[in-house]
């Protein structure tokens, strides 16, 4: 409600409002968000879906190419979006946009992440920024103060076990919910999992080995994202196993597609317990 009275498009014959209406035009919308960046004196946000970054592509290319302050939302990022089908759920878009050089590809869990990629992007002067958001309603992951931005470093461990680890689950967005419920199952059976949130692989990317090695544990690992695995085995390693997609979407309830697909806690599980036992 009141946002909407706070903002209003710019129409034709009256230019006092502060929003753009680009309409189906995505590789516009990035055009015009770079010639804005380079005329100076805005940090030029815009938003679709995520499945269509690959209708702006060229100029994402460009922005990061540039080295332009760009920030693309992109939402409704995964299979999450639901009854809108295969053709609108983004599967590939992910390792497509971080196979680009000079691009931050933000993929925030819950509302504490997303501010936290919301100020990275804004202090990020020379790299543009993919906030891939998802559609889904989340829970609350981050629930205790910290005075640093835990997501600057790109990944960070958000469950560690007591005692050492036999497990370590990584997650991204969505996904890191359940990688936390299947912390919880594995720890009543007495596996202890670490949890660890990588919004940000880029910037992961950029932190010493010595960071790096700490984030992601000695042990096994699992990984889950509701997308393709391309690029995952950097993190992975040889010996851990990837949870996500391995073809297209479909049709159906959120919550019905993550089981059909087997992005699930259950599914986290069993992967868990075979690594350890």
């Amino acid at each position: 409600g009141t946002l909407t009275k706070q903002h209003s498009a710019v129409k034709t014959g009256d230019f006092a409002g502060n929003y753009i209406h680009y309409g189906v035009r995505e590789h516009a919308m990035g055009a015009a968000m770079n010639g804005m960046v380079l005329h100076g004196g805005i940090v030029p946000y815009a938003g679709t879906f995520l499945v269509f970054s690959d209708y702006c592509r060229p100029s994402i290319r460009l922005s990061a190419l540039m080295g332009q302050r760009v920030v693309y939302v992109m939402t409704h990022d995964s299979i999450g979006l639901g009854e809108d089908g295969p053709t609108h759920q983004p599967v590939e878009q992910l390792a497509a946009l971080r196979a680009i050089p000079g691009l931050n590809v933000m993929r925030p869990a819950d509302s504490v992440e997303c501010a936290e990629c919301w100020d990275i992007a804004l202090k990020s002067k020379t790299t543009p920024t993919i906030m891939t958001l998802t559609r889904q309603g989340l829970p609350l992951l981050r629930t205790a103060p910290t005075d640093d931005n835990l997501c600057a470093k790109g990944a960070y461990v958000l469950i560690e076990p007591e005692g050492g680890r036999d497990v370590t689950l990584l997650a991204t967005g969505s996904e890191v919910s359940l990688a936390v419920e299947a912390a919880k199952a594995l720890g009543g059976e007495g596996i202890k999992a670490a949890v660890v949130s990588m919004p940000c692989w880029e910037l992961f990317d950029a932190q010493d080995v010595g960071y790096q090695e700490k984030v992601l544990g000695s042990g096994p690992r699992v990984a889950v994202e509701a997308a393709v695995e391309f690029g995952w085995q950097k993190w992975l390693g040889p010996d851990g196993i990837f949870i996500g997609m391995r073809g297209f979407g479909a049709s159906g309830p959120a919550g019905e597609l993550y089981k059909h697909f087997g992005i699930t806690p259950e599914a986290i599980v069993a992967a868990a317990r075979g690594l350890v036992v």
